[in-house]
């Protein structure tokens, strides 16, 4: 499959394959579009079962990085990095190095940051060989660090809208949520549900993280299949996306889908799915996008550690934005956040 062919290519600028045999790196950068300013979005580290499937991973997540960015109000475009994890992956600082390498050699019209299977450690370990970093560790007062608590942030005050609009619910007290997924950012979520009040169903494929968040959050441990039909207000996603579509839909008992994962639908005709459901959507790139405004304010240096988290509340006012529209048109979320955030990158607003 080419990259013009891939059904995930939305007229990208640019996509880059980097290739490396001393060191065995395996990776692909997208720049989906730099309208309103460089690329930026996380490299992701993962086990492909194909070079095509990587392909479309990172073609898909770039333009999401767009959407993303646009909807939080950020002087960036849309990008995204995978580094393909081979069979004999060997994470030698020289591989993440050379990784670097090829970020310098796009001047900046993409900028890294930290995703699934990466750490601050190693994004210092690539600012060894480009500037063009973000998520390094945090200086006191100042906007940086591991992004997770600040996605996790903007996930709560989403879901908190999107109770109220769903629900009628002031808080989140009493209120059973379920998250798949208690990584980074899932395990700050769980963190800040719990002392909210609300009931913790959770579920994550390696189990020392389910117990950790069990033993702190008194959570309940399930399957982490099951987990999508749990008897639970809220369904929180917080692994890898492509999890809601035309067969997994209809067992779905949750009336709010709010989570962390990129991605969600499998199609965009899932969103209208769920319409029909009568479940509440929060698109995702719209209530995720906490960890990429801690990421900006860093890249840009103009906001302190206070400003950010005073920016991420404010997911959750855009998202109730979002619900309104969908409340009075009859429109899936998902539709109507895609118009906004096309037309913002057009300029048509």
């Amino acid at each position: 499959m080419t990259v013009f062919s891939n059904p995930a290519f939305d007229n990208h600028e640019r996509v880059l394959f980097c290739r490396d045999e001393p060191t065995g790196l395996c990776a692909i950068i997208a720049i989906h579009s730099t309208a309103l300013g460089p690329a930026a979005g996380g490299t992701r580290l993962w086990t492909y079962a194909n070079d095509d499937d990587a392909l479309y991973d990172v073609l898909r997540l770039s333009q999401g990085m767009s959407y993303k960015n646009a909807m939080a109000g950020l002087k960036f475009g849309g990008g995204k990095a995978v580094i393909i994890k081979t069979p004999d992956f060997d994470a030698s600082d020289a591989l993440f190095e050379r990784f670097g390498e090829f970020v310098d050699t796009l001047g900046g019209d993409y900028i890294t940051a930290e995703d699934v299977g990466m750490s601050v450690e190693i994004m210092e370990t690539i600012a060894r060989r480009t500037r063009y970093v973000s998520g390094l560790p945090l200086q006191s007062g100042k906007a940086g660090g591991d992004p997770s608590p600040k996605t996790a942030y903007g996930l709560y005050c989403g879901i908190q809208a999107a109770a109220k609009a769903r629900l009628g619910r002031d808080d989140l007290e009493g209120m059973r949520v379920a998250v798949q997924g208690v990584g980074h950012v899932g395990y700050h979520l769980c963190k800040l549900l719990h002392e909210a009040g609300a009931t913790l169903v959770v579920s994550d494929l390696d189990e020392t993280r389910v117990d950790r968040v069990c033993d702190e959050f008194s959570a309940e441990r399930v399957g982490n299949t099951e987990i999508l039909g749990a008897d639970v207000d809220v369904l929180a996603p917080c692994a890898l996306g492509a999890i809601l579509h035309e067969e997994s839909i209809p067992g779905l008992k949750a009336r709010i889908i709010a989570g962390g994962a990129n991605n969600q639908l499998r199609s965009p005709e899932d969103g209208q799915r769920l319409a029909d459901a009568g479940i509440l959507y929060a698109p995702d790139y719209v209530i995720n996008a906490g960890g990429i405004i801690n990421v900006a304010c860093e890249y840009f240096g103009d906001v302190d550690d206070d400003g950010v988290t005073e920016l991420v509340a404010q997911i959750g006012s855009r998202l109730a934005d979002i619900f309104e529209e969908a409340s009075r048109t009859g429109e899936p979320t998902n539709v109507i956040a895609d118009r906004r955030a096309r037309k913002i990158i057009s300029g048509d607003v």
